[in-house]
């Protein structure tokens, strides 16, 4: 009897002490490559900033935001490696949501994934080249600019012939009801 309930409890201690599996795109904790890729389906890899590049002659790239489009952030003396989120609603013609990884802090760690966040282009001729992200720790657009090259779409260039597939982004890219009218304040009234 008393070696069972050994077992018993060393199997609930390890089954404690054992991470378990993300069970939702939501719960990732980890950089926003493997992040962007899992929820646009946008088969790139490589650090942020090589994205643009790389998505050249592969997949369409352009100006405008899309649902389930990369913005590809430009390496820079804040992101040294650039940084990759996915559009997950536009809101109006300068302000979209974006959902992705490693950005804010949470519980005091970086890595965790954010649904829905405020991406506003500050660019002066509106063609999303600088932007500036919503950012927990202030609960509100950051006061830094980055400098962005754009989107990357999951359709295939014709270039690439068939070496390349259409991508699908996730499901739980967008929740049910985002915040339209929180993303304007966020974006115009600060």
């Amino acid at each position: 009897m008393r070696c069972f309930a050994f077992s018993i409890a060393l199997v609930a201690a390890v089954s404690v002490a054992v991470p378990v599996q993300a069970q939702s795109l939501l719960e990732y904790v980890g950089q926003c490559v493997p992040f962007a890729r899992e929820a646009s389906g946008i088969q790139i890899y490589g650090d942020a900033w090589t994205w643009w590049a790389q998505a050249d002659g592969r997949y369409q790239r352009g100006q405008k935001p899309r649902i389930g489009a990369v913005l590809a952030f430009a390496k820079s003396a804040r992101l040294p490696l650039g940084h990759v989120a996915v559009v997950s609603r536009i809101v109006e013609k300068r302000v979209v949501m974006v959902t992705h990884a490693n950005w804010s802090r949470l519980n005091g760690a970086r890595g965790h994934a954010e649904q829905d966040v405020t991406l506003f282009d500050v660019s002066p001729r509106g063609d999303w080249s600088q932007v500036r992200v919503w950012y927990r720790d202030t609960n509100g657009l950051g006061s830094s600019i980055y400098p962005a090259h754009g989107f990357i779409y999951g359709v295939p260039d014709p270039a690439a012939g068939k070496a390349v597939r259409p991508a699908r982004p996730a499901a739980e890219l967008s929740s049910r009801q985002p915040d339209y009218v929180g993303s304007l304040i966020d974006a115009y009234a600060r």
